[in-house]
């Protein structure tokens, strides 16, 4: 009976990590009490649009949210649809809202959020109805769901010179983040793409595809440099939670 307690003790103290009577260790010899910890890479959720979550033939991961994530090391969740929006609901049938609640909102809380759309809102016979309070109601959302997790808003991402609507639908959508204290990146502000592919202006024929709309395998590249460097004047490349 004594050999079965006593095993019973030993197997106890290997679970819990703790010994009974730890054994000296040589005097100036380095401690092994604690092992080194590794940091654990940062978890950033991606919402968005064809541009964030891919199409034809560019899966997630090879669209520029997978390209940042992989230069940044980040455990990338991506998700979103083509042709969705904060309003616009695209062949899935759902916008943002619905799709944050399918696919991220039963999740653990990650390092940082970032939504990117307007692409497809733009496009919508009027894209400003509702909008205000569709952006508002999501970021919102989000922060309410998660407290103390970062969210960054991303403007319309264009395959060329933008439109009136993609500008305004832009303003709109910067006006929210300033309301509610988020960052805003602003890739038609920075003209992250200028000119038309098929006419063989600005720089769209390096980045984007014929469909004047998506952007090809360099351009995914290049957009994620172009959010790296964005991220990066903001202070956010190396998220954490707080």
């Amino acid at each position: 009976m004594r050999r079965k307690l006593t095993y019973g003790l030993m197997a106890l103290a290997l679970i819990t990590g703790c010994s009974a009577s730890p054994a000296a260790e040589p005097q100036g010899a380095p401690s092994t009490s604690a092992a080194p910890q590794t940091q654990r890479p940062p978890v950033v959720m991606f919402l968005g649009d064809s541009y964030t979550a891919g199409t034809g033939g560019t899966p997630p991961e090879r669209t520029y949210a997978g390209d940042l994530a992989r230069k940044l090391g980040w455990q990338a969740i991506i998700g979103g649809h083509p042709g969705t929006g904060f309003l616009a609901r695209g062949r899935v049938g759902k916008n943002f809202a619905r799709l944050f609640a399918d696919q991220f909102a039963w999740r653990p809380a990650p390092d940082m959020m970032i939504i990117a759309g307007g692409h497809n809102d733009a496009t919508r016979r009027n894209p400003l109805n509702g909008l205000n309070d569709a952006v508002w109601q999501l970021v919102n959302g989000v922060k309410e769901r998660w407290p103390g997790v970062p969210v960054v808003l991303v403007g319309p991402m264009w395959g060329g010179t933008p439109t009136k609507q993609a500008l305004a639908v832009r303003d709109a959508m910067k006006t929210v983040a300033g309301q509610l204290q988020v960052p805003f990146v602003d890739p038609l502000e920075e003209q992250w793409v200028t000119g038309d592919v098929r006419r063989g202006t600005g720089n769209a024929d390096l980045y984007i595809r014929r469909d004047r709309v998506h952007p090809n395998e360099t351009g995914n590249a290049y957009f994620a440099d172009r959010m790296l460097s964005a991220l990066t004047k903001l202070g956010m490349e190396r998220p954490t939670a707080g």
